[in-house]
């Protein structure tokens, strides 16, 4: 859906049908967070894309707000982020760009010089892992990990490691439906709506989207649960993981096993993104205890004659 010379731009849910589409400008793009995963845009919230000026333009609700993740696309891009700003003149909104990298954050301070003041958020950057690291748990500073490990091993010698696929596609599902009910029981009021909802798309749409995925199974029991999809050419975007909370290990086993599976049947990927901590202690301090390769830093900008509104 082309859009050309209009104030307002004609954007349109993004379905399934999109994906190719989508995926055509995201690719090449190393320095994109998760959240520009065609998956991620497909399972959470109502996002709405259009194509303008050759640039996938994407309109979000984030934290109760409208914003404009940093338009997908080569070649000129004032003419694209000049319908942005009139979009959201027209819409009576606050102009706000998201997902910015520091290349994207560079162009729109050069190309606006003092007109949007910028905001870079800790709990948003993306967590980003070698894949060897999380495969392999070599070296001192993986110690710990490789106990967890060793534990869950001693405790079920011969469990499996199996892609997610038609035929154990279900008793994914219930596992997880599972984990979620047993959290709940332990706190009612928990909110883990969006999640579910999201986890539960993605099981329905799972070849759709292309999704990896692994089951760890101990006979006829599902011991853990993780699904991912591919970012860019050499990075996997991991969405999910669930793992049985009253054994210990299975997070340290499903992790490890993903990294192993994803380097043996993509041997160019390099990475796994493991997405954001949300700014919450415990699982930041979850995601630092596996030594991120690197984070992918993440700004918004605000236009300031809309007034200085995160």
């Amino acid at each position: 859906m082309e859009t050309n010379l209009m104030t307002k731009i004609d954007f349109a849910p993004i379905t399934l049908r999109d994906k190719a589409l989508y995926e055509s400008y995201l690719s090449g793009d190393r320095e994109r967070g998760c959240e520009f995963s065609f998956a991620n845009l497909y399972l959470w919230g109502r996002q709405r894309f259009a194509v303008l000026h050759d640039h996938v333009v994407l309109f979000s609700q984030f934290d109760r707000r409208s914003v404009y993740p940093y338009p997908l696309g080569k070649g000129d891009k004032k003419a694209v982020l000049e319908g942005i700003i009139a979009d959201a003149k027209e819409r009576g909104i606050p102009c706000r760009i998201t997902g910015l990298g520091e290349t994207a954050r560079q162009t729109i301070e050069e190309l606006y010089p003092n007109r949007f003041r910028f905001h870079c958020d800790e709990g948003s950057f993306d967590y980003v892992y070698a894949i060897d690291d999380l495969a392999d748990l070599k070296g001192k500073k993986y110690h710990g990990k490789r106990n967890h490990l060793n534990r869950f091993v001693e405790a079920f010698p011969e469990y499996t490691a199996e892609p997610i696929g038609e035929e154990n596609l279900s008793q994914a599902r219930q596992m997880v439906k599972d984990w979620y009910d047993t959290r709940l029981r332990e706190n009612p009021n928990a909110d883990y709506h969006m999640e579910q909802a999201a986890l539960e798309k993605s099981f329905r749409a799972y070849r759709e989207l292309e999704m990896e995925g692994l089951v760890l199974r101990n006979g006829e029991e599902i011991l853990a649960v993780t699904l991912a999809s591919r970012l860019s050419e050499d990075t996997f975007d991991v969405h999910f993981e669930k793992a049985r909370l009253d054994i210990q290990g299975a997070y340290a086993a499903i992790n490890c096993e993903l990294a192993r599976y994803i380097r043996s049947n993509y041997p160019n990927v390099r990475y796994l993104n493991r997405e954001e901590d949300m700014g919450l202690e415990g699982l930041r301090k979850a995601k630092q205890s596996y030594h991120p390769h690197h984070m992918v830093r993440k700004c918004w900008a605000c236009l300031l004659e809309d007034g200085y509104d995160y």
